[in-house]
């Protein structure tokens, strides 16, 4: 049975993404008007039938309603005043938006796949909007192509949390897909290596595949991998996969972070481990610091494991100190690019995050737009979630596991080919 308090945190605002709550409100209510309970006792297929049809044109009536409302919010970001678009005043906590999302399109190729429409006793939910926001971006991308850049989180994204990507993963030949087309392919990961071979350990299956494909050399070397969110950045090695080649910082970094000074960096590493090492004494939790050369966090000890609210807690307080206390000593660093971030059993201050791993990967492939990148990622709630900020820096698809990634990349390569056939 649901409890008061699990009901109290579920509307935490740290734990809603405000914008599919919205989309979930206003489809509520054609829902509870043209949904007919009582037609599962009808003999007839027909009034079934008949329901579905009337609830699938409202759905997608309030489909593209909100779809002219994002085109206007990005009328008002070319002009300057998205602040004051109609988008803003019903959502305030929405963002920029990097192309158009044609929703009433995406709303009925969803429809006709997860059947939302013939639902009389669950409303449209938050999963259904996701997965409808994906669909609609991965359809504008594909229309206004070519898509020159995906990256990829790892963990829950690529393979299961702690895993990694082994050869038999089918994930492996679909990012091959993208690679042959010419897309390039950055994995943007929490994980701090300063070793290449660290991360081969990680990916291995993806690094072989491609060493072993018949792709042109060309179009191997357009897989990068930047760890510790935008920290360091590794090529494609054509002789030995398994030595990504280090890329020096000056040939990637971004003009803004080239400002970051390390006594900057090391006093906001502290600051962020006396926050963490309060959190362990507080809560009692059994965790220890781990602190590494561009980040600090905790990690349970082994045989524990640290519960959710635990977590949460950790990053919120660690992101308030961070907030009030860093700029005394790191006067370029700010709560922006040095967030705490949850991951996995673990929290994490981290120098920089995905908004600049994203920007990074785009530098270095000569410059790539927003509107022709799409990073893909499952931590997108606002808690210290390290794909939230990719939001900043490129168009983006929310996935839960794995699986939604392998659906996501196939609904794309279905989607180009539909363009392709119109084009010829």
């Amino acid at each position: 049975m649901t409890t008061r308090y699990r009901v109290e945190y579920a509307l935490k605002t740290h734990r809603r993404d405000q914008l599919i709550e919205w989309i979930k409100g206003l489809l509520a209510v054609p829902f509870v008007l043209h949904s007919q309970p009582t037609a599962v006792f009808e003999p007839r297929r027909e009034s079934v039938d008949q329901m579905a049809t009337g609830a699938h044109c409202r759905y997608a009536e309030i489909m593209r309603d909100v779809e002219e409302l994002i085109n206007d919010h990005i009328a008002h970001q070319k002009a300057g005043t998205h602040a004051h678009s109609k988008l803003k005043l019903l959502v305030p906590s929405v963002g920029i938006f990097f192309t158009p999302l044609p929703l009433h399109d995406a709303f009925t190729y969803q429809d006709s796949r997860r059947f939302i429409s013939y639902r009389r006793f669950v409303p449209p939910s938050f999963n259904d909007i996701r997965l409808i926001l994906n669909t609609a971006q991965v359809m504008s991308l594909v229309r206004g192509g070519p898509l020159e850049l995906v990256t990829f989180d790892g963990d829950v994204t690529l393979y299961d949390d702690g895993e990694s990507l082994t050869a038999d993963n089918v994930v492996i030949p679909r990012i091959l897909r993208l690679m042959r087309a010419g897309t390039k392919v950055g994995i943007v990961t929490a994980a701090g290596y300063t070793d290449g071979k660290k991360y081969y350990g990680r990916l291995h299956g993806l690094l072989d595949a491609i060493h072993a494909s018949d792709l042109p050399l060309a179009l191997k070397q357009n897989l990068v991998v930047l760890g510790g969110e935008s920290n360091y950045l590794f090529k494609f090695n054509r002789d030995h996969p398994d030595l990504l080649e280090f890329v020096p910082r000056e040939e990637w970094v971004l003009p803004e972070m080239a400002l970051w000074l390390e006594q900057d960096v090391n006093a906001l590493l502290d600051v962020a481990e006396v926050a963490l090492k309060d959190c362990i004494k507080n809560m009692r939790l059994q965790a220890q610091v781990l602190r590494k050369e561009r980040a600090v966090g905790i990690v349970p000890a082994v045989g524990s494991k640290l519960a959710r609210e635990q977590l949460e807690e950790t990053v919120l307080v660690a992101q308030k100190i961070l907030v009030q206390l860093s700029s005394p000593y790191a006067t370029n660093l700010d709560e922006a690019n040095a967030p705490t971030r949850k991951c996995g059993n673990d929290v994490f201050v981290d120098i920089g995050d995905k908004s600049w791993g994203v920007l990074a990967c785009q530098r270095f492939f000569g410059g790539i737009e927003g509107s022709k990148t799409l990073h893909v990622g499952d931590q997108f709630l606002s808690a210290g979630a390290n794909d939230f900020k990719a939001r900043l820096a490129a168009t983006t698809a929310w996935i839960a596991n794995p699986t939604e990634t392998i659906q996501l990349l196939d609904e794309l390569a279905e989607l180009d080919e539909v363009v392709q056939r119109k084009i010829q």
